[in-house]
């Protein structure tokens, strides 16, 4: 097998990565096909994982009551976070939409299995957390393959750990790291919604890079 990788190859990826969006609300119900489906979930089983532990599960959601229940628990904390922010903030805060959870044809829960391999697993020795990092290096696998075939995802995070673990019957050892909202969109945004919305703009990587040693940074 060659594992070079072509110009062609490295530019695709590159373009992947540059035009990946969290997608809420430009879903359309045309269904994912099994074999797609597949795609993106070996994508996202063949991440890093510390000490190849290999943490996650992936629940795949298409029952519309289901979905329709994890939008009730999504509501709660949207409320709950609405109120956080005040004046024009909370104004605009209101005006997003942040989710697509019932008009996306399928969700799929990310979860990570703390104890999958024992409690002493290589590389998480020092920092326990690494198998809750390495879960997420299966959320991006995923959603990069996603937007190679031209499917949206969006990262529900809106909502507490412990609903979504109700309504899907998660134990109570296994923390649920994500609710991802996917299926074919008609169109995905040149720049981040809340870039777009002025919410907060994107930094000059410039001003966040530091060599040999953290440097104070003008603001």
């Amino acid at each position: 097998m060659n594992t070079a990788i072509t110009s062609c190859e490295r530019d695709a990826l590159y373009k992947v990565i540059y035009s990946r969006r969290d997608v809420r609300g430009q879903f359309v119900p045309d269904p994912v096909p099994d074999d797609v489906l597949w795609r993106l979930l070996e994508a996202a089983h063949h991440a890093p994982s510390v000490g190849f532990m290999q943490p996650w599960d992936f629940i795949v959601v298409r029952d519309e009551e289901t979905r329709s229940r994890v939008k009730e628990k999504f509501d709660i904390a949207n409320a709950e976070a609405a109120a956080m922010f005040s004046g024009e903030r909370g104004e605009q805060y209101r005006s997003f939409k942040l989710e697509g959870i019932t008009e996306a044809p399928l969700g799929i829960c990310v979860t990570c299995d703390r104890k999958r391999t024992g409690d002493v697993v290589v590389g998480r020795t020092a920092n326990p957390e690494m198998d809750l990092y390495s879960t997420v290096c299966a959320v991006q696998n995923l959603w990069l393959a996603a937007r190679a075939e031209n499917i949206g995802v969006g990262w529900v995070s809106i909502i507490h750990h412990d609903h979504v673990r109700d309504v899907l019957g998660i134990p109570a050892d296994v923390v649920p790291v994500a609710w991802l909202c996917v299926g074919y969109v008609s169109f995905f945004h040149e720049t981040p919604e809340l870039e777009q919305a002025g919410w907060l703009p994107r930094l000059d990587i410039r001003k966040i890079v530091h060599y040999e040693k953290w440097e104070k940074k003008e603001a």
